[in-house]
């Protein structure tokens, strides 16, 4: 099993910077992993995954430039570094895991992923 804990999220203004930590416990050797969000009343959506040993990652093009996503394989911990905030990143972002390395191919897709944190809510005002 793997259980994955979010935080650092929180409130900003537009153009601010954030940066969400992910750490997984557990089964710790991930083939991908990721971080997804969903703003109310729409579906959930791919940010950006990393697959292991960080050598391939990807992004939405709505973050691209923005967002870097990187990992601490030492500390079992997967980040999400996001500057330029724009209110319309305003959003749930989840953590999520997968054995199988399908999951850092596009399309970012949930049902790729089996293991999900609990979320944290990001926030970003005009």
């Amino acid at each position: 099993q793997v259980q994955l804990v979010e935080s650092g999220g929180g409130s900003v203004q537009a153009g601010g910077s954030l940066r969400l930590s992910c750490a997984a416990s557990g089964y710790t050797y991930n083939k991908c992993m990721g971080w997804f969000r969903q703003a109310p009343g729409k579906e959930r959506e791919g940010v950006a995954t990393i697959l292991s040993g960080g050598t391939y990652t990807l992004y939405a093009d709505s973050v691209k430039g923005r967002f870097t996503i990187s990992q601490d394989n030492y500390k079992n911990t997967v980040y999400l570094q996001m500057d330029s905030l724009k209110p319309e990143d305003t959003a749930t972002y989840y953590c999520a895991a997968t054995k199988m390395a399908r999951g850092c191919r596009a399309p970012m897709s949930p049902s790729d992923f089996g293991y999900w944190g609990q979320g944290t809510q990001v926030t970003v005002s005009s």
